[in-house]
């Protein structure tokens, strides 16, 4: 895995950031019909086969929500969503073939054979700093019209909403994690 080590981009207030994920207390937790309605509405719209609803942890990123994907997570050092994190609003990469950060990546030149990436960055309310990206993922390269990057940042705003009242939901209510 020594693939873009020494370009992995680190949040300037990463160990807070990092702090804010683990506090959610949404790390490997079970899937949830909530997440997944959104990453489908992602595919959907968008018509991308892949979604996620992706949490940056020091060395992977674990997927809350996915579609189109089997695995439940990835090593971060390959993970597109590490750049995202660093976005304000959003971060699109037309064709990632022909961005020499991710040329050479191994979800561009193996499986999933991925060319399109954009991510919005989802953030903790309390530290207000990103804790996720909610993403989608083609395997052929595009551009989004301006419909979709909103609905793409609609639905980020959900997947936000729904990250930060999963924490408030579990400190003030039941266990299990549910929230109404």
């Amino acid at each position: 895995m020594d693939y873009m080590t020494n370009f992995l981009p680190a949040h300037p207030e990463e160990k807070k950031r990092l702090d804010a994920l683990h506090a959610l207390g949404i790390l490997d937790t079970e899937p949830d019909s909530a997440f997944d309605e959104i990453t489908k509405e992602v595919t959907r719209l968008l018509h991308v086969p892949i979604s996620t609803i992706s949490l940056i942890d020091n060395e992977r990123e674990w997927y809350k929500s996915r579609q189109g994907l089997q695995m439940r997570e990835g090593p971060r050092v390959i993970a597109f969503c590490s750049w995202a994190l660093l976005a304000k609003r959003i971060f699109i990469v037309e064709d990632l073939l022909k961005d020499e950060r991710f040329k050479d990546n191994p979800y561009v030149t193996g499986d999933p054979l991925l060319r399109f990436y954009a991510g919005v960055p989802l953030y903790d309310w309390g530290s207000r700093l990103p804790v996720g990206v909610l993403c989608a993922k083609d395997v052929k390269p595009r551009t989004l019209s301006l419909k979709e990057i909103e609905t793409l940042l609609v639905l980020a705003k959900e997947a936000e909403n729904l990250i930060n009242n999963y924490r408030l939901h579990t400190k003030n209510n039941s266990p299990g994690g549910r929230y109404p």
